[in-house]
């Protein structure tokens, strides 16, 4: 079992280390104090730079101060002290330690001491002088805030002296440093609340991992770490270090880290209604609160979110409630004036009491959903007495609870709200959130059509029967037939500001530009995804549609199927992702499968992977298997290129565990990838473009122009171009954009076997950021020249593939591995070389391909005699199988 309490990985601190390397070279260096708040990491850079001494052949030493070393004299570094040196007299005592440290092999002294702001005056003036006559190198930390002497002030200053302040860590850094601790990546969400509940506090992120695991909070499935439920319990330990922390305020300023605890931010006015202003001056000072400045006006909040933990685990019940009470009382007392006001009070006294006003519930709900606070919503909602429950409040849990993928719940909540409902409008306020939770919840696509067919037929208005018929073309869309969607939602007015109803619009714009990439009308549908996301930002207010943010999932496919690179496509949807993760949305389950397809796409296995097994994560944790299987899919796919096969089979026999449910709006064809690049890896060939012709029939039969497009590229690249050029040449005719044309080229010059076309489609390919396309077309290239004995043309070709292959992660495959061949290899010679390669015996290569075992054997001699191998063995290698 892995020791994870061992020493951690030291992340983020590489212009520090970079800045004690010009340390070591300076000659006039005497110094490098490391200062920072507790937990920021001082101790673990100061011990990567001794190490670093000691490997540049410094001769190395180390002392920790403490508040008892630090009453005797000389105490911390008594047994750093040459033996039998006398110092009663200061002068001579001095003179004999720097000579017995100036003796001795090696360089001079790197010494380390740990909290140098402990230490006492007699050690802090014997190593000033020891470091002024060039004796020793000291590395110190420093506690910032922390009072100390005169004499450890000495140790500081000066020119002599290098300092550096360290900082908490970015989210950025905590996710590098998580994974290089956990050895696997870290779920987005997980590390939102890790990095939120750490502040980027190196040693209670440490603390709170530890706690986790040790509970088993935290598991992995073999891609991925993810917190169960969002808890993190941290350990003993740490609520020890916090509560020693906390217990340093003064006895008068306890009531105000209590109320802040349970209701913070608040006006500092509030504060300063509990203790005055010397108080929360003190506070500020201990750095237990932060004071900030908005306008005008001033707010506190505790410094660290784990001292909000700390406290509210030591608060007994009826002084939290006297404290919630008494706070929604005084903010009520002035009028509630401020917008989140009500929240805030509803919320207060739901704590307290168990229970509020259902008004002022409702009201806060309200406010919640708003502000896309689905758990608190909920919540709210739970609370409201059976009989003062109405449609539109069950409504709005139920979306919430759909929201949530808590599916079952929703359902009945929905189903409750339809037979509350006493009007048309009623009902079809029901019938467009019901519909949508089913589609979600893994029901037919035809049960939500039904659904929203008998709520039209009920309707009087035809202004209410066209909000179902918008609402039906988003089903139809979200159930995997685009083309029947664009139909529906063709007169979708374009703003909406002209639209009758905000929300119904909302519902037809977040699909319609989908339904347009889909069917390959790349431009329309970049148009018609930022229009969506902006008018959704405008009008969020009134709006009662998912978060806008997700308004980005179109805008990612839209311009990924354009032929725009994966860097600009990111920058688009990474930011709205990580404003779903920090909603804890489910809904960024799509976002985050469009992301994993767009590095698909670009020939980034390892960082497709990444984000299919974000997704497979979250959809796994809500049962959501419309989104799982094409994740799934991707995942295997990306381990089979990667040359995880293992992994790859495991993930598919998950996807083939999963119940059977309608394509949805990705899945048609495209969750078949897996399944075809764990054949290509094991050297199936023609098994594997059979599996993506078949998938690619799906597509098309199902409206998918780009998917059908995609899967038909694979095929080209498994040898099968020259059977699928022709309708790739038609889709690219039919797609607007620069991908599908350069697939189409790619395709053709496949399957010319032409190193010239070769080389113009690699270009095309590097223009729309395919660099996996990019990088097969060029080695196909190089071997075509090196085939007609072209040396020069073949290393250039070799030399364009290899700057292509860089940003390839990894990525494994056929094109990549048999073009390396010296020699020119038939199609069948090629097919059973490679079979034989990754493993297989002549007798299993016969049955795959339908061949007798001597036919085999015969084309792999031939294949042996032509690259100049006798063995399976040299076979791996020559074609780059092994190395």
């Amino acid at each position: 079992m892995r020791d994870w309490a061992g020493r951690w990985p030291l992340v983020g601190r590489e212009a520090e280390l970079a800045y004690f390397a010009a340390a070591l070279e300076d000659q006039g260096c005497r110094g490098f104090v490391v200062g920072g708040a507790a937990g920021v990491g001082k101790s673990r850079l100061a011990e990567e730079c001794l190490e670093r001494g000691a490997a540049s052949g410094f001769r190395v030493g180390r002392a920790t101060a403490s508040v008892a070393a630090g009453t005797v004299p000389l105490g911390a570094i008594a047994h750093l002290l040459p033996v039998g040196v006398d110092l009663s007299d200061p002068v001579a005592g001095f003179a004999a330690v720097a000579r017995e440290l100036a003796s001795g092999p090696g360089r001079k002294w790197v010494l380390f001491v740990d909290d140098m702001h402990l230490l006492d005056a007699a050690s802090a003036v014997l190593l000033r002088q020891l470091m002024d006559t060039g004796a020793l190198l000291l590395i110190g930390t420093v506690r910032t805030g922390e009072p100390y002497g005169e004499a450890v002030a000495a140790l500081r200053g000066g020119d002599s002296v290098y300092r550096v302040d360290l900082t908490v860590l970015s989210p950025a850094q905590v996710e590098v440093l998580l994974q290089a601790a956990l050895g696997r990546p870290v779920a987005r969400r997980t590390l939102h609340e890790l990095s939120a509940a750490s502040g980027g506090n190196v040693l209670y992120l440490r603390e709170l991992v530890l706690g986790a695991l040790a509970v088993g909070n935290l598991t992995e499935d073999g891609e991925i770490w993810q917190l169960v439920d969002d808890r993190l319990p941290g350990t003993a330990r740490l609520t020890e270090m916090i509560g020693a922390r906390l217990a340093a305020a003064a006895p008068e300023g306890r009531p105000v880290l209590e109320l802040l605890a349970l209701c913070e931010p608040l006006p500092l006015t509030y504060a300063e209604a509990l203790a005055p202003p010397r108080v929360t001056v003190a506070l500020e000072q201990a750095g237990l609160i932060r004071v900030t400045q908005d306008r005008r006006r001033t707010t506190v909040s505790l410094a660290h979110p784990l001292y909000g933990e700390v406290l509210r685990a030591g608060l007994p019940l009826l002084r939290r409630r006297a404290l919630l009470l008494d706070q929604a009382a005084r903010v009520q007392a002035r009028g509630a004036r401020r917008r989140g006001d009500l929240l805030h009070i509803a919320t207060w006294r739901l704590a307290a009491t168990g229970t509020a006003d259902p008004a002022l519930l409702t009201q806060a709900a309200l406010l919640a959903r708003h502000a896309h606070d689905l758990p608190r919503t909920v919540a709210l909602l739970e609370a409201l007495p059976e009989k003062r429950r109405t449609t539109a409040t069950e409504l709005r849990l139920g979306e919430a609870l759909f929201e949530l993928g808590r599916w079952q719940q929703a359902e009945a909540t929905l189903a409750g709200a339809d037979a509350l409902a006493v009007d048309e409008q009623e009902r079809l306020a029901v019938a467009l959130v019901r519909t949508t939770s089913l589609l979600w919840s893994n029901a037919p696509v035809a049960e939500a059509l039904a659904v929203n067919d008998a709520a039209r037929e009920r309707m009087s208005a035809p202004a209410d029967r066209r909000k179902l018929t918008i609402n039906e073309g988003f089903l139809r869309i979200v159930g995997g037939r685009p083309v029947e969607g664009l139909a529906l939602l063709e007169d979708l007015e374009t703003d909406v500001g002209d639209a009758p109803d905000v929300n119904a619009w909302l519902r037809g714009a977040w699909m319609k530009p989908a339904a347009l990439a889909l069917v390959g009308r790349t431009a329309e549908a970049t148009t018609w995804a930022r229009r969506a996301h902006d008018a959704h930002r405008r009008v969020q207010e009134r709006a009662l549609a998912s978060h806008p943010a997700f308004q980005r999932v179109p805008l990612v496919l839209a311009l990924t199927e354009a032929g725009v690179p994966a860097a600009e496509v990111c920058r688009a949807g990474e930011p709205a992702y990580a404003e779903l993760t920090a909603a804890g949305a489910p809904v960024r389950i799509w976002l985050a499968l469009l992301l994993g397809r767009t590095h698909w796409l670009a020939g980034h296995p390892a960082t497709a992977r990444r984000w299919w097994a974000e997704a497979a994560t979250v959809s796994r944790s809500i049962d959501h298997a419309m989104a799982l299987r094409p994740v799934l899919g991707g995942l295997a796919a990306c381990a089979a290129v990667l040359g995880d096969l293992d992994a790859a089979e495991a993930t598919l026999a998950e996807h083939r565990a999963l119940p059977p449910v309608e394509p949805g709006m990705l899945s048609a064809g495209e969750e078949l990838l897996g399944e075809a690049w764990l054949l290509a890896a094991r050297g199936q060939l023609g098994r594997a473009r059979a599996v993506l012709v078949e998938a690619a029939a799906i597509a098309r039969a199902s409206g998918h122009v780009t998917g059908e497009a995609l899967l038909l590229t694979d095929a080209a690249r498994l040898g099968g171009a020259r059977e699928v050029t022709g309708r790739l040449t038609a889709l690219a005719r039919a797609c607007d954009g620069e991908l599908a044309p350069a697939r189409a080229e790619l395709a053709e010059a496949l399957a010319a076997d032409d190193p010239e076309l070769l080389l113009l489609a690699a270009d095309a390919c590097q223009v729309v950021g395919a660099d996996l396309l990019a990088a097969e077309a060029a080695t196909a290239a190089a071997a075509g020249w090196r085939r007609a004995d072209r040396p020069r043309r073949a290393a250039a070709a070799d030399r364009r593939a290899a700057t292509a292959r860089v940003r390839c992660e990894g990525a494994r495959t056929p094109l990549l591995i048999l073009a390396r061949a010296a020699a020119p290899l038939t199609a069948r010679e090629r097919e059973i070389a490679l079979l034989a390669a990754v493993g297989n015996t002549s007798k299993d290569i016969a049955t795959v391909l339908t061949l007798s075992v001597r036919t085999v054997d015969n084309h792999l001699q031939h294949a042996y005699a032509k690259l100049g191998v006798t063995t399976r063995h040299e076979l791996a290698q020559e074609l780059g199988v092994v190395e």
